[in-house]
């Protein structure tokens, strides 16, 4: 089982109504996405190659405006480069949004959930460095390249997380019924998904709420505690209060302070009342 496949395929298949859309937000709307699937390979997966210029722009053809290309900008100058960002990825997602395909190959689905991780590297690092309440942050593993055996590791873990998260946040308003786990498993077989990440996904669904063991894993580090709420925030409609409690708690767990949080909810375009 690959995780950035099956991160990809659930993804791919979503998890609640909104989650497109708070992708589509997450990525500044459709002018971003448009540029970036065509600067950045789009549904082909894309390449990180040739994605710098001369005066740090992100495309040999010119560079993405706006907030998101200036913060991609700044977090390639953290870790040496636009080249060290990982881009391509950013693009997989954005060709995979705009053209609604189904039934991907491996490469894409796993191109989607890098970009995902990407994405959450992004919205988790635009948050935590609005909000003030952090002097040093780091760009988050995802959005940066892993460069060794060990971060590449880390990223497969914080994946799996992300994953993990996303499937506790859909419980929050009770267990996952078993016709529901038949729909989602269903649709993920439908795009590709192989039968380890099926199981995987049958498993973790029908398990009882495990917040304390995300918690643990975040536990002072605050980059992998913020890209942990904002996946939860793709799982669930937030239209109940056992939703709105569940995310409150979770907040708190992760030392996530309410700065982060508004951050957080305007990037996905999330208006709580």
């Amino acid at each position: 089982m690959n995780i950035g496949d099956l991160l990809g395929s659930v993804l791919q298949s979503g998890v609640s109504q909104s989650t497109t859309s708070r992708i589509q937000n997450s990525l500044g709307g459709g002018g971003i996405l448009d540029q970036l699937g065509g600067l950045l390979g789009g549904a082909t997966g894309g390449s990180t190659q040739n994605t710098t210029a001369g005066s740090g722009s992100l495309a040999g053809t010119g560079s993405i405006g706006g907030t998101l290309g200036n913060l991609l900008n700044e977090a390639g100058r953290m870790v040496g480069g636009n080249q060290n960002l990982a881009l391509g990825g950013l693009g997989a997602l954005a060709g995979a949004l705009m053209g609604g395909k189904k039934g991907l190959g491996g490469a894409l689905r796993g191109g989607i959930g890098g970009g995902a991780m990407a994405m959450l590297g992004i919205v988790a690092y635009q948050a935590l460095k609005k909000s003030g309440a952090f002097q040093k942050l780091k760009v988050p593993l995802g959005l940066a390249e892993p460069k060794t055996a060990a971060e590449k590791a880390e990223l497969e873990r914080n994946s799996e997380l992300v994953l993990k998260a996303m499937i506790n946040a859909a419980k929050a308003d009770g267990q996952i019924e078993e016709s529901e786990i038949t729909r989602i498993v269903g649709k993920v077989q439908e795009s590709g998904a192989d039968q380890a990440g099926q199981n995987f996904l049958k498993a973790e669904m029908a398990k009882p709420m495990d917040t304390a063991s995300l918690v643990a894993a975040a536990k002072g580090k605050p980059e992998l505690a913020a890209q942990l709420y904002a996946a939860s925030l793709l799982a669930i409609e937030v239209d109940t209060p056992e939703e709105k409690d569940y995310l409150a708690q979770l907040a708190a767990s992760l030392d996530l302070v309410p700065a982060v949080t508004q951050q957080l909810h305007q990037a996905v375009g999330l208006q709580m009342g």
